[in-house]
């Protein structure tokens, strides 16, 4: 009778030591992937989101079709968005840039505009009676006092990319999908549960990263909660 092997990657086990070491390349080239795309994705649905939010804000009339454009969108499977925007982007890490850009409008535009419409108009009152004007009111005052929900709102969209990322496997820029993906084709059960485990990682640290960010931006809502 046989032995069993005593590599666990011969085993094909779910924990497997020796698969980080002999991968370690290969896991922080994807980990690196998978940031990179969250992070870009992240900060130009940003720079779409704010003028969105602050046209529907100043624009009562544009509220509704940005909503609504922004909110279908989101409804639409990966795969398919994926699949729509093949003929602009190609299979490139574009492709996958540009489906994530438009899945974060909808979290973003609606927390940024919530935020904005929570300012009390008595304090838009108030800055324009000390002859504040409206860039000043902007930058000065609506946005930071925004800045609480917009934050809740970039969190969202942050941790919800780094989910999608992986689907980016399909056209071969998912990050650590790229490993989940072939993992699960070839039951390679130490590959598919480390590379989960990661994306998890990275959700949880963007989050408590960005929580510490909007925590140092906005700190009169540490002392209203004291």
């Amino acid at each position: 009778m046989t032995a069993p092997p005593n590599d666990c990657l011969a085993r094909n086990e779910w924990i497997c030591g020796a698969y980080l070491t002999s991968r370690r390349q290969i896991l922080l080239d994807a980990v690196g992937q998978h940031v990179r795309l969250t992070a870009v994705s992240v900060l130009l649905g940003l720079v779409i989101a704010v003028p969105l939010a602050l046209l529907a804000r100043h624009r009562r009339w544009s509220a509704g079709p940005v909503l609504g454009v922004t909110t279908i969108l989101y409804t639409i499977p990966s795969l398919a968005m994926f699949s729509l925007l093949l003929p602009v982007y190609g299979l490139s890490a574009s492709l996958v840039v540009a489906g994530l850009v438009l899945y974060s409008l909808t979290l973003l535009v609606r927390n940024i505009l919530a935020g904005l419409r929570a300012v009390p108009e008595e304090t838009r009152q108030a800055a324009r009676g000390l002859g504040y004007g409206p860039i000043r009111l902007l930058l000065a005052v609506e946005l930071p006092l925004a800045l609480p929900a917009a934050m809740a709102g970039l969190r969202i969209a942050t941790v919800s990319a780094v989910s999608l990322v992986t689907v980016g496997a399909i056209v071969g820029f998912g990050g650590l999908g790229n490993l989940i993906y072939a993992g699960m084709n070839t039951y390679f059960k130490a590959q598919v549960l480390t590379a989960s485990v990661l994306c998890v990682l990275i959700a949880v640290a963007a989050d408590l990263l960005l929580l510490g960010v909007q925590r140092m931006l906005t700190p009169w809502t540490r002392a209203d909660r004291a």
